[in-house]
């Protein structure tokens, strides 16, 4: 596909060494010369320089051939802008970031009317993400798949658990016949493990269920039930000010801390039902005044990755038995050993997960999206794909048994109007069905691509 990308930053750097890995024909447009010529190092792209909201250098690019285009500049009027541009121009689809909390509320009515096809707000996305992963305190991520019907968790097998050395198929028929555990990260290893294998403490296992039922396996581990009452957040940013409307919505106690002045009066203001504190939340002493260590959850959202970290530590030093940490920058994954932490967000991630489904859902559905939810875990190793089935699929009425499926490729669930279908061997797809799948093959973008 010919994909056109307006914005050089930290979204638009990471969608085209991703797209571009998957095979697309990447344009990136971009102001700032060095900046290009940094992701055009890394990336097999083509690279334009000048402004993405100026008619002729999407002519350069060659706008009326675009597929997809993709404005994720820092200016929230210039993607607006160029998106409205790039759909008069000939560009088939189109998706701008906005970010200003001030358009949060006119999203839906800007896209209609602007003729934009999808405006998305990683901050409004993270927020989601971090109320999801408050309803299981233990879990280390909470991925939802049909509207939450089925959902995804990964877990730490501890130290004397029941799953310690417990083989996958005794799990199935003495404990839970309707929790498939579909991806096992033992160190530096990823498996989609069959029934013979053996789990072992220390592993990081995603399950996949039902919310009953998952609430029973997560009760099983020794967790308790006990809702999170309770939220500290550190740094008053974008993702804050959406994430604590969502957490008073919720009924939590929230108390806030924010060294900036002029944002944490502006969060108060906003938010009257919020404590919001003025003051360094990465200081020790300031923390015990407020009674840090009292709360059930620390979200780390200040500027700086490290000090997310630091605080996310020191949070599980003093007690608090819910952390999300923030990290925009993804190299330090690769650097940093963040065994000891439990939830991570990245907002660019998030973003881009989605405009990569978008992308693989237009490449065979002609402007039909086939693909409803992707996820990338396990360090992108693995991808959870959530396909809608078309009436001419090669997989429709024929018994999972006999189906012909690629390795390291499980069938999690089938969705069949809205209710969610643990399958056997003797179950069939239907169309119109949604089919989860899970798997380390690469750049699936239809489900007739499960067979070999």
């Amino acid at each position: 596909m010919k994909i056109i990308i307006v914005g050089a930053g930290k979204v638009g750097e990471l969608l085209c060494n991703d797209l571009s890995n998957e095979g697309n024909d990447i344009t990136l447009i971009e102001e700032n010369q060095k900046v290009l010529d940094q992701v055009l190092a890394s990336s097999d792209i083509m690279g334009l320089v000048g402004n993405g909201a100026n008619c002729e250098i999407l002519k350069e690019a060659n706008i009326e051939k675009a597929d997809i285009f993709i404005a994720v500049t820092q200016s929230d009027e210039i993607n607006i802008i160029s998106s409205v541009m790039a759909k008069k121009l000939g560009a088939k689809y189109t998706i701008a970031r906005v970010r200003n909390t001030e358009y949060s509320s006119q999203i839906q009515f800007m896209s209609d009317s602007l003729g934009i096809d999808r405006m998305l707000n990683p901050e409004s996305e993270a927020a989601f993400f971090i109320l999801k992963n408050l309803e299981f305190p233990k879990a280390l991520n909470v991925e939802s798949f049909s509207g939450n019907t089925v959902n995804m968790l990964e877990v730490l097998i501890e130290e004397n658990s029941y799953l310690d050395h417990l083989k996958l198929i005794d799990f199935k028929n003495h404990y839970f016949k309707s929790i498939l555990v579909c991806i096992v990260k033992r160190n530096q290893e990823v498996h989609i493990p069959t029934g013979n294998f053996i789990l072992q403490a220390g592993d990081r296992i995603y399950v996949t269920g039902i919310q009953a039922e998952l609430s029973e396996f997560y009760k099983s581990l020794g967790h308790s039930e006990e809702k999170i009452k309770s939220v500290a957040i550190i740094g008053a940013g974008r993702i804050t000010y959406y994430l604590t409307s969502l957490l008073l919505e919720q009924k939590m106690n929230l108390k806030i801390f924010e060294i900036n002045e002029e944002k944490a009066n502006l969060l108060s203001e906003t938010y009257e039902n919020a404590n919001v504190v003025w003051g360094d939340g990465t200081d020790s002493t300031l923390l015990e005044e407020e009674q840090f260590s009292s709360y059930d959850a620390c979200i780390s959202l200040t500027g700086i990755d490290e000090e997310n970290v630091i605080l996310s530590m020191y949070a599980n030093k003093v007690g608090i038995k819910k952390t999300i940490t923030k990290i925009n920058n993804s190299s330090l994954f690769h650097l940093l050993d963040f065994s000891e932490l439990q939830t991570i967000v990245t907002p660019k991630k998030l973003i881009a997960d989605y405009i990569i489904k978008t992308v693989r859902s237009f490449i065979n559905s002609e402007n039909e999206e086939n693909i409803e939810t992707l996820y990338r875990l396990a360090e992108n190793r693995v991808e959870a794909i959530e396909f809608k089935v078309p009436e001419d699929s090669d997989v429709i009425n024929i018994p999972l048994k006999n189906l012909n499926i690629k390795d390291n490729l499980l069938i999690a669930y089938i969705i069949r109007n809205n209710q969610a279908i643990f399958p056997g061997g003797m179950d069939i797809i239907l169309p119109e069905d949604r089919v989860i799948i899970v798997t380390t093959e690469k750049y699936l973008n239809h489900v007739n691509k499960i067979l070999k």
